[in-house]
């Protein structure tokens, strides 16, 4: 049973972060570390990332791992800068990240050479593979839908699930962006809900519907009987009409054109061009 979490809360993006800890090894995981982005400005800082950095060192712990649950498209991720600042942490996402680097090299049109093989990340997590946090033992479930290369990680009793659900008061993600399917998206979810019913679940986002206050983490048993979207009883069919229409609603991401092409190379950025400068590239009514 995990004791120590620690949230991290992007207001920019509603992004949660998280510091996962073995309290007796000390050994350490940071899930979805976000990369501050002032997109008026085109400027980047680590301001959140340090902190992340801060509590770690405050805790005395040892990161061993920097697990993204997936390639995010409404932040930066910090995932790069934290691997490199941390020196011994690996870089890791699910094996299926390929299919969607595939998918975003031609939307950018990206160079030739750009690798297309997930080796940006050091390593790429199979459904069902296990590995450990120190004495915390974890496993891999592929749950795709939002994008084709989701997965959840399941550490003992805890589970951070990505973008599949948010709270029960605000539902599931959307599926409109390019490889996302709402039928498989349900069908992830039901592999989540399979598992016990005190499972902790923790989330990547929370956009506080109501005006009601942060929250983040909640329980299969929760989600199975007060997800608006998804709840025990919803139909597979329902829930498709459900959630196409709902996306037809919503405006994309903020982030969405930055942030992919960062986080498509392991949350580093473009390599400088010959005049010293970074660049992110902007299809123009691709979207």
């Amino acid at each position: 049973m995990i004791s120590a979490v620690k949230a991290f809360f992007d207001k920019h993006s509603s992004t949660l972060s998280y510091v996962v800890a073995d309290p007796a090894s000390r050994r350490a995981a940071i899930v979805d570390p976000v990369l501050d982005y002032e997109a008026r400005s085109g400027r980047t800082s680590t301001v959140l990332a340090d902190e992340i950095c801060a509590f770690v060192r405050a805790e005395g712990l040892t990161v061993d791992w920097i697990l993204e649950t997936h390639v995010h498209a409404d932040h930066l991720s910090a995932g790069g800068y934290l691997r490199d600042k941390l020196k011994n942490a690996k870089l890791a996402i699910g094996e299926h990240v390929t299919t969607v680097q595939s998918t975003w090299k031609g939307i950018y049109n990206l160079a030739p050479d750009f690798p297309v093989d997930g080796s940006q990340f050091d390593h790429r997590f199979r459904d069902g593979e296990t590995f450990k946090i120190g004495g915390l033992s974890a496993r891999v479930m592929h749950t795709p839908g939002h994008t084709p290369a989701c997965i959840t990680y399941v550490v003992e009793d805890c589970a951070w699930v990505g973008d599949t659900m948010f709270m029960p008061d605000y539902g599931t993600s959307r599926v409109d962006f390019p490889g996302g399917d709402a039928a498989t998206l349900y069908r992830s979810i039901r592999r989540l809900f399979e598992l016990p019913g005190q499972t902790r679940l923790f989330m990547c986002h929370d956009y506080m519907p109501h005006e009601r206050a942060l929250a983040w983490e909640t329980t299969v048993a929760a989600q199975r009987a007060n997800n608006v979207h998804v709840h025990d009883g919803v139909t597979e069919g329902e829930f498709v009409k459900l959630r196409t229409e709902r996306d037809k609603t919503l405006p994309l991401p903020e982030l969405l054109l930055p942030a992919v092409q960062v986080n498509v190379r392991g949350g580093v950025l473009p390599a400088a061009e010959e005049n010293g400068t970074r660049y992110l590239k902007i299809p123009i009514n691709r979207f």
